[in-house]
């Protein structure tokens, strides 16, 4: 709005100017955020394929999330059984008990599917995505992720 009324103010000259870069800039956004969609697909198409060939019965169970992303975030059985060694011990401990690994994993994968923020991430199915961003982080520093990512064949 403020540069709406900077450009209104402006000299006749400079107006033209300031109100085509903002139509110039409003559609580079539009044609970039949809290049980053376009290209994230592509980059994520053979996710869904590759647990379909690592559970031998071919079955993916259907997932809550609303939207084209049905199976995104979903752990078949067979995957857990791969992740799991990996991840450390739950300890019992004194306050709020922790956020299940399997369900956090879910929410950290399913955001990495999607491409969407964590701030989307469906908490009635994944948990708090402060949680599932967090968790992300410190296994990322560990070097846990690397080896999840490898476990899971992605």
């Amino acid at each position: 709005m403020r540069r709406m009324v900077c450009a209104m103010a402006a000299p006749e000259e400079q107006r033209n100017f300031k109100f085509g870069w903002s139509f110039w800039r409003r559609a580079h956004q539009a044609i970039a955020r949809r290049c980053h969609r376009e290209s994230h697909k592509t980059k994520h198409a053979s996710l869904h394929d590759a647990r379909r060939e690592r559970d031998p019965t071919g079955n993916v169970p259907a997932s809550t999330v609303a939207g084209p992303h049905k199976e995104a975030g979903l752990l078949t059985d067979l995957e857990w059984e791969y992740v799991s060694p990996l991840l450390p011990e739950q300890k019992p401990g004194l306050g709020r008990p922790r956020r299940d690994d399997r369900q956090v994993l879910g929410g950290i994968l399913w955001v990495m599917d999607t491409g969407a923020s964590w701030r989307e991430l469906p908490e009635e199915e994944f948990g708090p995505n402060s949680t599932a961003h967090g968790r992300y982080r410190k296994w990322l520093k560990e070097g846990l992720w690397s080896r999840i990512v490898e476990a899971l064949g992605r």
